[in-house]
Order: structure tokens, then sequence, then C-alpha cells
């Protein structure tokens, strides 16, 4: 086997983050109500179907997306997670996620159903605004993160707070 191929791990390649590779690397499984890995949002560049349970989705440096994963056992729920992320340029540094290759910059980072369904409502309530909740600004997804860890309640992402963003980001260049 060369450098360059993937292995081969339970029936289909799975690619490796090169140093060249620009893309970060999301894994999703689902096994009805045992293992539940979705994205809630993001624009993927490149999807992979590696069987009927399993795909791949490639993201682009600086996209940002939310990866749901649920797992439960005979017992119950055993994980239930949202992260949201931002893919990383390559050399940039980063924090390692499970299914998330080579990782991201993690900006908000919740555990347990009852905050997960909070972040869904917050994402639902952001995408009713009409605002695209892949292009939401990093700073408020740790906003979120921080006050729902805090037991607290976080601001409302608005149309103002948005456009405000937009024009920053456009001055940054």
């Amino acid at each position: 086997m060369t450098s360059d191929a993937a292995p081969r791990v339970r029936g289909g390649p799975v690619p490796i983050a090169h140093a060249t590779d620009t893309f970060t690397h999301v894994e999703l499984t689902w096994v009805e109500k045992r293992i539940e890995n979705w994205i809630r949002f993001g624009r993927e560049a490149h999807e992979q179907v590696l069987d009927r349970r399993r795909r791949i989705f490639s993201y682009r440096a600086g996209s940002v997306f939310a990866f749901v994963r649920w797992a439960a056992n005979d017992f119950g729920t055993i994980i239930s997670r949202i992260d949201v992320v931002r893919a990383i340029k390559p050399g940039e540094p980063y924090q390692t996620l499970p299914f998330v290759r080579p990782g991201g910059d993690i900006l908000l980072k919740i555990e347990g159903w009852p905050k997960v369904q909070q972040v869904l409502r917050h994402i639902d309530a952001v995408e009713a605004a009409d605002i695209d909740a892949s292009e939401v600004c990093p700073d408020h997804w740790r906003h979120l993160h921080h006050r729902l860890s805090a037991g607290q309640e976080p601001r409302a992402y608005t149309m103002e707070r948005h456009q405000a963003w937009l024009k920053r980001r456009s001055i940054e260049g």
C-alpha cells in the first residue's frame, strides 16, 4: 500500500487527512436507535458514501457546521452532544473531536439531551429569522456555549447582530 492510499475500514476507504489536504472530514454513522450522528447545519464541499449507514462530509477551511452525536444501548441514552465547529486551515491550531479529522476550532460544545435541545431550538430560531446558521458570528456560538454551561439564558441572535457581523467580517477581510 502506498503512503497516499486510504486504509480499508469496515467496508470502505476512509480518507486520511494529509498535510496537503485542505478539508475537514466528518464521519457520520446512522444505526437507527443506536448511533445517530448527523450534521444540523453547514455547507459540505464534498460527500462520500461509504455504505448505507456511513458517509463522510468534507468542509472547506473556515466553514462552520454543527455536528450532533447521539448513542444508546439497551438501557437508554449513553451520549448526546452537539458541537459547532469551524473547519481549520492546514497548519492552524485545532482541538480534536471524535469522528472529525483532523479536528477543528470548537466554538460550542454542549452535552446532555436537555441542553442539546436548547441549542437545536436556538438554531431553529436563527433560521426562522432567515439567517443561515453557518454564517452566524463565531463569537455568538461561544456566547451560547458559555451561557448554557452556566445555566443562563443566552441572548438571541438577531438580524441586526448578523448585519453587524457581516460588516465586521468584510472590513477584516
